[in-house]
This record gives structure tokens, sequence and C-alpha cells, in this order.
């Protein structure tokens, strides 16, 4: 079933039988006859308005059928027609069918232009033709001179195996010069004849699929394993299985450590704004969650304006939204501190009251102005798709960029408060508010700069997580709780131990859910960081200095 019609490579290293081998020699000359009688009348004979309409209208068994005898045909007009029928172009009159694209209309056999009449129906089609259809381009575009598109079609023909498109790969194998797409059509062409009636055949097949790396082969052939009756055939399906699974098995942990890396990452965001409001003010911020609802809602709000006043630079509007939405919670986080928080310092019960009270306030005012409803935000273009690593690992580029978004902030946070004047006399209040006010720092102004950039912070988690996410009034309450568990368990008021706490919980609550599920997952994670701050209080890093005493 490779190019060279010498052998098939079997799972174990073993070689191939010679008896076996004489069988894969026939099998061989029996397709090269069938796609070379084929071909013989795919040069001799185009597409006629008798086949058009075949696939256009009657019942859907006939027009598979005549999908089928068209892309054994493959020639060019045929690939445009099915195209067309893909893209609900196509309409039938009494005597003929039309391709209509832009009020123009093109005769599919002739490819001349002809008058659309004004009795001419679109052609109907249902959920099994539109699979038919997907399923007949591609196998037509194996022959294509992109080996992007010939890959994909490979692809697609190994998710749908048909053994009436046997021939039709056999072919494309022979002439297809790339080694990736060559072992991608043997896999689909070993697919298709996996339903054979010839015990050997399906044999073969098994053998063949046992060194793809497709997610798909799996189903494929733990489907067949459901139905087949031949023990030898049965038991090489099985090692197949086997060997398929330990070639994805890489895949499948890379991915669960990405996804455990993204949530970190999200919880580390989150975290990183309550880091300051609580784990240095030692202020119990309820609102936390709000905040970061206002810089969702604030990169709604830039998205609406990119919308209807720069269409044409909306793939740029995320860029405009991150400093609005840091802007629009530091000011409400300022507000907030000046007008109640700091009549509140060193009440923390007040603290959590008093928030937890401004968190309703603001999303009732969000409910009033927006509605109550999830509002859309959608990603830009260069955050959209996915980058393929492996065939079962596909890292989703808004997650991708979310965690390099996470890892820019932490660092300008950790400059900010190490090496600027701002974070010395934020690090000097904390640590010794009365010393700093004897020094001369006007510690009500630090609490309130200290204050705006931890609400800013979250308002740029918000930002963050409408790219994930739903956006809607109740955002915030979603990640509050995890949030405090990530300040609380890295040590108040300790940068490095939220980025441990927040990558930690991350991955311990993806490794646990493919063991425990989502929920029991939630509840161990809970139940090791009850256990660890009864054993250690302070948390991984405990806090330095005089106000580790207070």
């Amino acid at each position: 079933m490779n190019g060279s019609r010498g052998h098939c490579p079997e799972p174990r290293g073993r070689s191939l039988s010679d008896q076996e081998m004489i069988k894969m020699k026939k099998w061989m000359v029996k397709g090269a006859l069938i796609v070379s009688t084929v071909w013989g009348l795919t040069a001799a004979h185009a597409l006629t308005v008798q086949e058009a309409r075949g696939m256009a209208i009657g019942d859907s068994d006939a027009r598979v059928e005549a999908l089928a005898k068209a892309v054994a045909q493959g020639d060019e007009k045929t690939a445009v027609y099915l195209q067309a029928l893909s893209d609900d172009v196509v309409k039938i009159s009494k005597n003929q069918v039309i391709m209509v694209r832009d009020g123009q209309g093109t005769d599919p056999v002739t490819g001349q232009s002809v008058p659309v009449p004004d009795d001419a129906e679109d052609v109907m089609l249902n959920n099994r033709l539109r699979g038919e259809l997907d399923t007949a381009l591609a196998a037509l575009k194996l022959f294509s001179p992109d080996v992007k598109v010939r890959r994909l079609a490979a692809l697609l023909l190994l998710k749908e195996p048909d053994a009436s498109r046997a021939p039709l790969l056999d072919k494309a194998l022979s002439t297809e010069p790339d080694e990736t797409v060559k072992s991608l059509v043997r896999q689909a062409l070993a697919a298709a004849l996996l339903s054979s009636e010839g015990p050997n055949d399906r044999l073969m097949a098994a053998q063949e699929l046992a060194a793809s790396r497709q997610p798909e082969t799996l189903l494929l052939l733990n489907q067949r394993l459901a139905e087949e009756q031949d023990p030898s055939v049965k038991k090489q399906i099985e090692t197949s299985l086997a060997a398929v699974q330990q070639s994805l098995r890489w895949g499948e942990r890379l991915g669960t450590l990405f996804t455990g890396a993204s949530l970190g990452s999200i919880l580390l965001l989150v975290a990183l704004g309550l880091a300051i409001t609580y784990g240095l003010m030692g202020v119990i911020n309820m609102a936390h969650g709000e905040l970061m609802m206002i810089g969702a809602y604030a990169t709604y709000v830039v998205q609406a304006a990119f919308r209807q006043y720069l269409p044409g630079a909306f793939d740029w509007y995320l860029l405009a939204a991150v400093p609005l939405a840091f802007m629009s919670s530091a000011l409400v986080g300022a507000v907030m501190e000046r007008t109640v928080l700091k009549h509140l310092y060193g009440r923390p019960l007040e603290t959590l009251l008093a928030t937890w009270g401004i968190s309703l306030v603001l999303m009732q005012g969000v409910r009033s102005l927006f509605g109550a409803q999830n509002v859309g935000v959608e990603n830009p273009a260069w955050m959209s798709g996915s980058l393929q690593l492996l065939p079962n690992l596909q890292l989703p580029w808004n997650r991708v960029l979310i965690i390099v978004f996470a890892a820019a902030v932490l660092i300008a946070m950790a400059l900010l408060i190490g090496k600027t004047r701002l974070g010395l006399f934020v690090r000097g209040v904390t640590q010794n508010r009365p010393v700093a006010s004897c020094m001369g720092v006007n510690t009500a102004r630090i609490d309130t700069y200290a204050f705006a950039l931890g609400s800013g912070i979250a308002g740029l988690a918000g930002c963050a997580l409408s790219q994930v996410g739903n956006v809607g009034p109740d955002l915030g309450q979603s990640y509050i709780v995890d949030s405090f568990m990530v300040v609380v368990l890295g040590g108040v008021g300790q940068l490095a131990g939220t980025v441990y706490a927040a990558l930690g919980l991350g991955l311990a609550n993806k490794l646990l859910e493919g063991w425990t599920g989502a929920v029991l997952a939630k509840i161990c994670v809970l139940v090791f960081i009850i256990i660890f701050i009864q054993k250690r209080p302070q948390g991984i890093f405990a806090m330095k200095g005089r106000s580790a005493e207070a």
C-alpha cells in the first residue's frame, strides 16, 4: 500500500511472509487495473448535463451514487461544479443546471455564460449530501498542486473512509511526491479497505493503520473491532489500537500540561491585582471580581467602537482595549479607596462587608447599562485558530497569547514594585506606615495609587478573560474564590508565591480532572489547600520584615 508497492510495514518490525507478499502484490495489481480503467475513461469522458442533474435533484441515495461516479471521473469541470454545489450557488430549471455567482449564470458542462431563467430554483442539500460533497471535493483535491491542500484532503478522507474511493487514493499514492502527504494517503487507503469483504485486505489495512498518529484512526479501529469476526484480523486490530494509543500518548500529556498552564496563567492574572490590594494592603476586596468585569466590558465597548467607526482596523481593537481596561478599572478602584476604604484600614471584616456591597452596586450598574445577558467579544484574526504541534495536540492562539500576556504583566508588575520610586513607597508604607510618614511619604496618596494599581491589573485580567469566555455581569464571581486561594497559598504579599500557587493550582486541577472529574478535582484541591494552610499558615513564602509580626 505504499508508493513503491514493495511492502506494508507492520507494527512490531516483523517482515511480511512470502505468502502475504504475494497477496499484497495481487491486491495492488487489481487496484492498478481498476485505476487505469477509471482514469482511461476519465480522459475520454467529461461532465454531462444528465450527470449534473443527477447530482442536483432526486433522492439522496441516487445523488450520492452520482457523486461517487463524479469523483471517479475527476475532471476539472466536475470539481468546479461540486464546489458550486457546496457553495449553494447552483440553480436548476426544467432543462438545465446553472451555476450563479454575482448574478451571472454559467453552464457547468460547457463553461459558457448563460441567462438565468425566472423559474430557476435553488438546489436543496441535506446534511448527508453536504458531508458527501465535502468528502468528494477532498478526493478531487488530492491532485492539487498545493501540498497543504493535498494534506488536508488526505486527512479528511482518512476521517471519512469509503471503499469506493480506493482506486482514486491508489492513483494519488502513485503520483504523490511529498512523503508526509503520501503517508496520510496510504493511511486513508488502508482506512477505506478496512471494511473490505476480504479478510486479507482487512488484515493488511489494520497493519498499515498501526503506524498512524491520527486520533481519528482510534475511532475507526474501535468501530471495526466491534464488527470483526475473523480472529487473526481481530488480533491485528487490537495490536494496531495499542500502537496508535501509544503514539498519541505524548500528545495527550502535553495537552494536559498546556491546559493546566493556561488555567494557571488566568488565575495568575486574576490574583496579581489581589496580591496588592489584599497581600500588600490588607484589604479584603470582595469587589475584585467586579473590577475584572469592568475591564471586560471596557474591552467590549472598544470592540463596538472599532466595529462602527474603524471597521478596517477591527483586528487591532484589542491593542486599544488593553490600556482602556486598565485605566477604567484603576479609576473605579481609586474612587472606591478614596470614598470608602480609606476609613476602614485595619478593620478587615468591615472592608469585606463594604466591598461586598460595592460589588453588588457595580453588578447592578452593568446590568442597567448593558443588560443582564452576556455580550459577545470576538477574537481578532491574529488570535483565532490554533498551532498544530502534534496530530492530537492543537494549541489555541488565544490561550497561547494569554500565557504570554500574563508573563508580561507579571514582569512589569515585579519591575514596578521592585525597581521604581512608587514601588519603594508602596513597600515602605506596607511594612511600616508611621515610619514612612515620618520620612515624608504621603501615605494616603500611596494607598490610592497602590489600590488603583491592583484594580487596574484586575481590569487587565478581565480584558484577557473576554477572549476565552463569556462577558456578563457575573463574570467575576467565578474567579474571586480561586484568586483568594492563590494569594493565601502563595503567601500574603509575595509575588513569587502568587506565581507558584497559580500555576500549581492550574496544573493540579487539570491533572486531577482526568482521574476524578471536574467537581472532585476542585474538592481535592480545596482540601489540599486547607491542610497546607493548617501546617503552614504563612503560605509557600513567608512575609519578611516588620509586617510579618503585625
